[in-house]
């Protein structure tokens, strides 16, 4: 019987490129943002912030931490999850929520390095392609200027681990680029 990790509507993450990094000793940060209570419209949201040049290692490395998170936080979605991903290290961070007192409860997270590998090579052997094309999105040359580099993405619902599912990486890129000439031309008139 196979049984699913998460909600129906799977996992959304915001990926991001801080193209600055010398300020982080990380790979990479996952930090969680739960949906609002009593609110179906917007699901809970990971958001991953890759730091240096990516790679579709990294970018597994750092997907897997954000799989990793849900797990060993027994799924729960009202959960506030922050994880730093070292190369070397894993991912170590911390989880909070209220319990059904409404008191604030944490808890330590500790993702080991080997679990990570383990979990970012599956996700390569399922999805390398779509991994291997949100890399070179997000490390086009022709961003707009001052734009942040970022693309969301879907996994879900997870059995095991999942294929994610990726808006058209060229027609994320297209939309801002004719946002970028929309502005542009407007001003010229």
């Amino acid at each position: 019987m196979e049984q699913y990790l998460y909600q129906e509507g799977g996992m959304d993450i915001l990926v991001m490129l801080e193209e600055n990094p010398d300020h982080s000793p990380v790979l990479a940060h996952v930090n969680s943002v739960p949906s609002p209570l009593h609110s179906s419209e917007r699901p809970s949201r990971d958001i991953v912030t890759l730091y240096g040049e990516p790679n579709p290692e990294s970018l597994a490395l750092a997907l897997a931490a954000a799989v990793e998170s849900h797990r060993t936080n027994d799924g729960r979605t009202d959960s506030i999850r922050h994880l730093g991903v070292w190369p070397e290290r894993g991912a170590v961070g911390d989880a909070a929520w209220r319990d059904s007192t409404g008191q604030l409860v944490t808890t330590d997270l500790e993702i080991p390095l080997e679990t990570l590998h383990s979990t970012a090579k599956q996700l390569l052997l399922e999805c390398g392609q779509l991994i291997r094309r949100l890399v070179a999105g997000l490390s086009m040359p022709d961003w707009p200027e001052g734009a942040r580099r970022a693309i969301t993405i879907s996994i879900g619902p997870i059995v095991g681990i999942t294929a994610p599912v990726f808006a058209p990486l060229e027609s994320v890129i297209e939309r801002l680029r004719e946002a970028d000439g929309l502005a542009f031309e407007t001003e010229g008139d």
